[in-house]
């Protein structure tokens, strides 16, 4: 059997799919793999913060027309990126082994943690939850937006002289470049997107030797915290217009779901934890959501 897959065409894009499609080849040796590269309107548009150009969806769109169209076979994307709506016709499968879920800081040479950047130190992230998250810890912190893949953001660094940038820890590692890694930040300084360091495969419903394929690969632990973490987003409506984040840790059987969300300017912001069994991680995320929503006095 032959599976084409569909993915973007960036380093880390590339390593993902790599490495899904290495996964499979492990449960399914005989398995042939081709990969096939589509670009997406979120890889054209360079110059502009991804709220200012769209929503949720902005890495995804062409690569789900692609599945529609049968020109492959499933398409692989990074989890925070995709809607909580799919189109008709497409699924998401179980999720493979998820990596770090953590956000991290790479500092400027001579800095070796947050509270090493100056007073008044400029941080690279366009992402609303990070950058209302770590405001709230140093007011006096500036943040700029930066665009692009993984290599160029890091080396922005140094091209715009800033003091940190905020990256997710899971593509950078799956990239191999640990060794940029100045700190991890915990659920108490920057909770991370829902799924983030979790990888979405998509595929066309009905299609039953692909999901036979990719029901090989899933992970249990991962499906669990994603499910409650989605949940979670489902039920407050996030988008990258809005700071969003969530986590659920599994402790035995049980969960601990954290969850932050808050208006557009950032200036509300209300973080909670709920605790119950793992198994009612879709309930659990729509509880947590309905707190927070309540407490903003948003009633929906």
């Amino acid at each position: 059997m032959k599976i084409r897959i569909g993915t973007r065409g960036s380093n880390l894009a590339l390593t993902q799919t790599n490495w899904v499609a290495s996964q499979l080849k492990k449960v399914f040796p005989n398995l042939e793999t081709e990969v096939i590269i589509i670009k997406t309107k979120g890889d054209k548009i360079l110059d502009k913060a991804l709220d200012k150009i769209g929503d949720k969806g902005l890495f995804v769109k062409e690569l789900e027309e692609a599945l529609l169209g049968q020109e492959i076979d499933i398409a692989v994307h990074s989890m925070k990126d995709m809607p909580t709506a799919h189109p008709e016709g497409l699924i998401i499968a179980p999720v493979p082994q998820r990596a770090d879920h953590r956000d991290v800081l790479i500092l400027k040479n001579g800095y070796t943690s947050f509270s090493d950047i100056p007073k008044g130190g400029i941080v690279g992230t366009g992402s609303k939850r990070r950058c209302y998250q770590l405001a709230a810890l140093r007011p006096d912190l500036t943040f700029e937006p930066i665009r692009g893949n993984i290599e160029t953001r890091i080396k922005k660094l140094e091209t715009m002289n800033l003091d940190a940038v905020v990256l997710a820890a899971a593509g950078i590692l799956r990239l191999g470049l640990e060794n940029v890694i100045s700190d991890y930040m915990d659920e108490d300084m920057c909770l991370a997107a829902p799924a983030q360091g979790a990888l979405a495969i998509q595929h066309r419903v009905g299609d039953k030797a692909v999901m036979d394929l990719l029901n090989g690969i899933a992970d249990k632990e991962a499906n669990i915290q994603i499910t409650a973490e989605r949940s979670f987003l489902k039920h407050t409506e996030g988008s990258c217009h809005v700071p969003v984040g969530a986590y659920a840790q599994l402790i035995g059987d049980n969960m601990k779901l954290t969850g932050l969300f808050g208006t557009e300017d950032g200036s509300q912001m209300v973080k909670k934890t709920i605790q119950g069994p793992s198994a009612d991680g879709q309930a659990l995320g729509k509880e947590l959501a309905k707190d927070i929503l309540k407490e903003l006095g948003d009633e929906r």
